[in-house]
């Protein structure tokens, strides 16, 4: 008997047909800057199933940037254009530039959304991390932010002077739009529309599912990170701009409290929470309940193997007010 994927069995997607690509590329009318909002106006329009070859851009502007050293060729034109003409209360309240809202037909309360990556490029060649979050009292304020060169070749980044990271990008904010009730919600905490996860697993070939609370769903994307260690405790990663292609597909019957995700080698549950005991006990549950479902567990065997085989692990500390949990359970224990 094959083993059940994640998506639960009776999640279809609608309809059956050859996927179409679209290129959605960051223009000022392009974005919404800092929030996820059920009335936010939709950029495009897609059907379920198709492609959105993407444009995001980093999470800074350019004068920050030239301060740090970055010369003014290599700011990217369409993020002068978003910062000097997305203004006012076409901002915020968080600092996140984010594409779309994309509209995905078919899309209903109490779906799915199902977020493959496809393909993830880098847009530039470099990236910068600031000195904040968890611990500033770490942090010298006289220095600025730190520009990293990327080698694309060879995906790694010298950070310091003999000290080497390898380049795992991956897009930091993925969600849907929210309750209606919440209003417009600040791009900076995660929640149960996803948002900015920070989930450093959720690198090319992963896939997402999140709960969809309004008609489209309403997806946007960005905060590009080349490279982040779990926690992302100096509220930084190495933070760029990503260029990828991203399939949406509408899970019907497919009901999720919290979003979940898979990766090749994981299945990963999550929680957020002000207070990070709420968090891990909700990415805890949500992984046990998960394990139930499909697994043919009872939840007291599902538990067990949790703790186990489960890996508990700290997303995020500084995307306040909430912090995030994510569990990774290993899929080749499965036989």
């Amino acid at each position: 008997m094959k083993t059940k994927l994640f998506v639960l069995a009776v999640a279809l997607a609608i309809p059956a047909r050859a996927p179409q690509t679209h290129r959605l590329e960051v223009t000022p009318s392009n974005v919404a800057y800092g929030y996820y909002w059920s009335e936010a106006k939709p950029v495009l329009r897609i059907t379920s199933g198709d492609i959105i070859d993407v444009d995001t851009l980093l999470t800074s502007n350019p004068t920050a940037l030239a301060r740090a050293g970055v010369a003014d060729n290599k700011i990217q034109d369409s993020l002068k254009a978003v910062v000097n003409e997305v203004t006012g209360d076409r901002r915020g309240p968080g600092g996140h530039i984010l594409t779309g809202p994309v509209y995905v037909e078919g899309a209903a309360p109490g779906d799915a959304l199902e977020v493959k990556v496809l393909s993830i490029d880098f847009a530039i060649d470099y990236g910068y991390n600031g000195c904040s979050g968890f611990m500033p009292e770490n942090c010298d304020r006289n220095v600025p932010m730190k520009i990293v060169p990327l080698d694309k070749k060879t995906m790694t980044a010298e950070f310091f002077p003999g000290v080497v990271i390898p380049l795992r990008p991956f897009f930091g904010s993925m969600g849907v739009a929210p309750a209606p009730e919440l209003g417009r919600v600040s791009s900076n905490p995660p929640g149960k529309h996803a948002g900015n996860l920070d989930n450093k697993e959720l690198v090319l070939g992963s896939r997402l599912w999140i709960p969809v609370f309004v008609a489209g769903a309403l997806f946007e994307i960005g905060d590009g990170h080349a490279a982040q260690g779990d926690g992302e405790v100096d509220q930084t990663a190495i933070e760029t701009s990503l260029r990828g292609r991203i399939q949406l597909t509408v899970r019907k019957g497919m009901k999720l409290a919290w979003p979940r995700a898979e990766t090749s080698s994981d299945y990963i549950s999550m929680g957020a929470d002000v207070d990070l005991n709420v968090a891990t006990r909700t990415a805890v549950q949500e992984m046990v309940d998960f394990l139930a479902e499909t697994k043919h567990l009872t939840k007291h065997e599902a538990y067990q193997l949790v703790s186990v085989a489960g890996n508990v692990a700290v997303t995020q500390l500084v995307d306040r007010p909430n912090v995030g949990v994510h569990i990774r359970m290993p899929k080749n224990i499965f036989k």
